[in-house]
């Protein structure tokens, strides 16, 4: 039990900073005058005191972590965290005279620290502007990822920060040495992060949102998350400018962020473009929007600039998993949000600040598949597998392989036990679908027309569990299920 304590500590520092966030939609509400501003320090006065009262009774417990402390408080941090950031929801609906389940807030705040961007509030539009500031600011906290926040601000935490940035960064990137010092490197994502967030707010501004609206589809668009503050999502704009805009920084943030730091740091663009991974995100999304775009303009559904503006729109948008609309997708022909949904999976980089599997790992597979089928034909021969010039490991192979057993067996699994409960097969499915890839809409009940609030308390909890082992990756979390994760 005194492995855990370490962890502990740690986890009520996290605790503490991420009550200073709430500092932002009190500030928001206190400036707009939408009365609910005692909500914010009620919140924070409650999280900082459960943080700090972690950080003091385990004071005597700071020691380096290893790399199972750091899995195990990556999985403390989104499963708890989550239950924080209820408060400023829970308290502020109470006063509005609208009060929420529980289960209806926790699973809205998972959506948006995982950056799924699925929502079961109705009438957004009617909130309070703050509330729609805090649903959207908790994106962006997570898109990059809260304990690599954390390793880049607190280096006098004492902690591990190299099993902190492992044990959180997504897909192989975790054992890529960008800088000598993990804080180094953790700082350095966050400057990219923090540039694009500056550069995507200032342009939605420039052409025509709000300043609170600019922020808040800032927050969304940079994290890959979705979530809006309109209930007809970016359809509620009309606008063919803050579509581009949005396109582009999606495309941006669906790429590797250490692609731009080391770019940024040499001086030269010559690897960022030329790097395989990013070649085949690229492709797959504009390729993807393009398909989509020539099939609507072949069944006669919009004329060809009205085909490339929606088709391209929506495709990448699904496809790096922000989850924005601005049309009804599903009233398409079937194989457009079928494609939509499976690009969802794939189409988004390693360290990048999108769900799903991740395309690195998807084009080790077909090299993989490639070598297997040469084996056959030439039993003999030597043919490591190459990406970008270098060879990759056996060993990783190996756990791309068992990841992408999990991650199938993970979507059946929840897809059965969501058809248990009578739900329709689509809406089942593409539920599982889009939790775990962290898409926000899905298909059937849960498309872009609707939300996730026809689904019953159950239903909801496995979606929410859906989102954390997407978010978590999976593997993380079956490892705590390990008898062996538990032994000294």
């Amino acid at each position: 039990m005194n492995d855990v304590f370490p962890v502990l500590r740690v986890l009520g520092m996290l605790i503490m900073l991420f009550a200073l966030a709430m500092g932002v939609p009190l500030l928001v509400s206190w400036w707009m005058q939408d009365g609910i501003w005692p909500v914010y320090p009620v919140s924070m006065a409650f999280t900082l005191l459960v943080g700090g009262t972690l950080v003091l009774a385990l004071r005597r417990y700071q020691r380096e972590l290893q790399p199972r402390h750091g899995v195990m408080l990556v999985t403390m941090v989104w499963v708890l965290l989550p239950l924080f950031a209820t408060l400023p929801l829970l308290l502020a609906y109470e006063q509005i005279g609208r009060p929420l389940s529980f289960t209806h807030v926790y699973f809205e705040t998972v959506s948006g620290l995982t950056t799924t961007g699925a929502t079961v509030l109705p009438n957004l539009d009617t909130l309070p502007v703050s509330i729609n500031v805090w649903r959207t600011f908790m994106q962006w906290l997570g898109g990059m990822g809260i304990l690599i926040l954390a390793v880049a601000v607190l280096p006098m935490l004492g902690v591990g920060g190299a099993q902190l940035f492992k044990a959180e960064a997504a897909g192989p990137i975790k054992d890529t040495k960008l800088t000598p010092r993990m804080t180094e490197t953790a700082k350095g994502l966050w400057g990219v992060y923090a540039l694009f967030s500056v550069a995507c707010f200032i342009a939605y501004w420039l052409l025509g949102m709000s300043p609170v609206d600019a922020l808040m589809h800032m927050f969304a668009t940079v994290s890959l998350g979705g979530l809006s503050s309109h209930d007809a999502s970016f359809a509620y704009f009309q606008s063919i400018g803050l579509e581009l805009v949005a396109l582009v920084f999606m495309l941006l943030a669906s790429c590797n962020f250490a692609l731009y730091f080391v770019a940024l740091r040499k001086g030269h663009w010559r690897g960022f473009w030329h790097d395989p991974e990013m070649q085949a995100t690229l492709a797959a999304l504009l390729g993807g929007g393009l398909l989509v775009a020539v099939l609507l303009w072949a069944k006669d559904i919009y004329g060809p600039l009205e085909a490339l503006r929606y088709g391209m729109f929506n495709v990448v948008s699904v496809a790096t998993t922000t989850g924005f609309s601005t049309v009804d997708y599903l009233q398409w022909p079937v194989l457009a949000p079928v494609l939509m949904l499976m690009l969802s999976g794939v189409a988004t980089s390693a360290g990048s600040t999108g769900g799903g599997i991740k395309m690195v790992r998807m084009l080790i597979l077909v090299k993989q598949a490639r070598r297997e089928m040469t084996r056959l034909v030439h039993p003999h021969a030597v043919q490591p597998v190459r990406l970008g010039g270098s060879v990759v490991e056996s060993g990783a192979i190996f756990s791309i392989m068992a990841f992408m057993l999990v991650y199938g067996g993970t979507v059946i699994v929840l897809s059965m036990a969501l058809l248990l409960t009578d739900l329709d097969p689509i809406t089942a499915v593409s539920a599982a679908i889009a939790s775990v890839n962290c898409v926000g809409p899905g298909m059937g009940s849960i498309g872009p027309a609707g939300n996730f609030t026809p689904l019953t308390d159950f239903q909801l909890w496995v979606c929410t569990l859906g989102m954390m082992l997407g978010r978590l990756e999976i593997l993380s979390f079956m490892a705590l299920l390990t008898p062996a994760f538990w032994r000294r």
